[in-house]
């Protein structure tokens, strides 16, 4: 068999961040870790192609050659999909699809020939004893059990072209334990949290060193110390072991829950490991809006008092937010833009509240007819797929009035310093400077330090940062060049600040 493995293309949304590439010279920000992984699964005499449209373009001479293509998707990514059916149709090859989209919406794509639904350890298999046994394969393959993936294979990194990507990735573990009503992890992946072992962890470090990746990986588990205990004990101190070994050649990033803040043993220790950075879902700042979507990891505590804590630690932090509760009154919104000023959350997601499919919140309002549609999956496009108790439009001025006034550049600057201040470096080990960081430099000294309007704060930032935080001054160029990223994103003037 040959088979195509095609990842859809993103949109430009805020963690695209497709207006950075331009600065660091590369063309997508993570590989489609999935697919890579899918393909580890499939017969090792079969050739395999991945085309990533972040990455490279779809070329007719990739359907006339292949059996097979594989797709694998995020809702997001739906405006994509349709273009690849289309071509798939035109050059005759049959579709076999997977991922999350698929898995909610199959009903909606008649034209893809087989579905791989939910964990593919248990469904591909399914597929692959049908087609070897000379049987035609069913159109869908889905199973309501979880996968055990300790038996996992390695994914197949090889496919990629490394260095089109600003950062390499890997799983340690699916599910979560929390139950937050808005939220699709727990309905695709369960509560319970399954673990890879310590030693396929390591495993995949040393795919990637061998490979000569150097740099960022991002550990995409929706909760990364979902099972603490076994992360603390176990995982951690093994890598923290091999990244000494190997004179620590990666960072890492994640995503936590901010109990994460309670446990200054655990955040010490990645720090000491090279962890960088988490993204934590913050929501809302307004306890009634927590109770009411059951956010039971963050109430009672003081929700900015916690983000320092992990700030001080040595960890930057990156936070989501959410407004439309049926709770949110119009204070809301000064709320938020208060909390994410005074945090020195620099990268703050801020989106409307969306129900995805089979989610808690998605069933109650479905039984309170106030669905309207199926979530687009962007958290930048300024849609909702259902009715708020608000009123609509003050909902969404109030929802604009946040991103104006966290990311125009004056309020925009002040919180990176407010960041810098917070934040302690615990990992100082010196690192040595690469041509493409000068580069990188050069070109933001360019286009946001003369071409743009609002370069005075630019210039102001940094003139502060060499006088007050002289050795975090590399960490205020990526903020700054991250905010250029956001501004195009939401469109935002950089003269209109406050």
């Amino acid at each position: 068999m040959n088979v195509l493995l095609v990842y859809p293309q993103y949109p430009d949304s805020f963690w695209s961040f497709k207006n950075i590439m331009r600065f660091i010279s590369k063309k997508a920000t993570v590989p489609p870790l999935g697919l890579i992984t899918v393909s580890a699964m499939l017969p090792k005499n079969w050739n395999k192609k991945l085309i990533d449209m972040n990455v490279s373009a779809l070329q007719p001479d990739a359907f006339l050659w292949a059996d097979y293509v594989f797709i694998s998707a995020m809702h997001i990514q739906q405006e994509s999909v349709v273009k690849i059916i289309d071509l798939c149709l035109k050059y005759e090859v049959k579709i076999i699809a997977g991922g999350p989209l698929f898995t909610h919406e199959y009903e909606k794509y008649p034209q893809i020939d087989h579905f791989i639904l939910n964990e593919a350890e248990i469904t591909m298999p399914l597929f692959l004893k049908d087609l070897n046994a000379g049987l035609t394969p069913e159109r869908v393959y889905k199973t309501d059990q979880h996968a055990d993936i300790t038996l996992t294979p390695l994914p197949d990194y090889n496919l990629l072209s490394l260095k089109d990507y600003v950062t390499m990735n890997i799983q340690v573990s699916r599910g979560c334990p929390f139950a937050c009503d808005f939220c699709e992890i727990t309905s695709l992946l369960g509560h319970k949290v399954r673990m890879k072992n310590t030693s396929q962890i390591i495993q995949e470090l040393e795919v990637l060193y061998n490979l000569n990746w150097r740099g960022p990986i991002l550990i995409v588990d929706d909760n990364f110390i979902g099972n603490k205990k076994e992360v603390k004990y176990n995982l951690l101190p093994a890598m923290k072991s091999w990244m000494k070994l190997h004179k620590y050649p990666f960072t890492f990033n994640i995503q936590s829950s901010i109990n994460l803040a309670d446990d200054e043993e655990l955040m010490l220790l990645m720090a000491e490991t090279s962890f960088t950075s988490t993204f934590v879902g913050i929501e809302t700042p307004d306890e009634t809006s927590l109770q009411e979507c059951n956010k039971s990891q963050n109430k009672n505590r003081d929700l900015l008092l916690s983000v320092k804590k992990i700030q001080n630690s040595g960890l930057q932090v990156s936070g989501g937010f959410i407004v439309g509760f049926d709770s949110d009154t119009p204070s809301v919104f000064q709320k938020q833009i208060d909390f994410i000023q005074q945090s020195g959350i620099v990268s703050a997601m801020v989106g409307l509240l969306n129900a995805p499919k089979n989610t808690v919140l998605y069933n109650r309002l479905k039984a309170e007819n106030r669905l309207t549609s199926e979530s687009s999956g962007n958290n930048t496009d300024s849609s909702m797929n259902f009715v708020p108790v608000m009123n609509s439009q003050e909902l969404l001025n109030g929802y604009k009035s946040i991103i104006q006034n966290i990311y125009a550049t004056k309020p925009y600057y002040k919180r990176i310093r407010q960041f810098l201040l917070n934040y302690r470096q615990i990992n100082k080990r010196k690192k040595k400077m690469e041509f493409s960081y000068l580069v990188s430099f050069f070109k933001s000294l360019y286009v946001i330090g003369i071409v743009n309007k609002g370069r005075s704060e630019y210039w102001k930032l940094l003139i502060w940062t060499l006088f007050r935080r002289p050795a975090l001054l590399k960490d205020a160029l990526i903020f700054a060049v991250y905010g250029y990223h956001f501004r195009t994103v939401y469109g935002i003037s950089n003269t209109n600040s406050k």
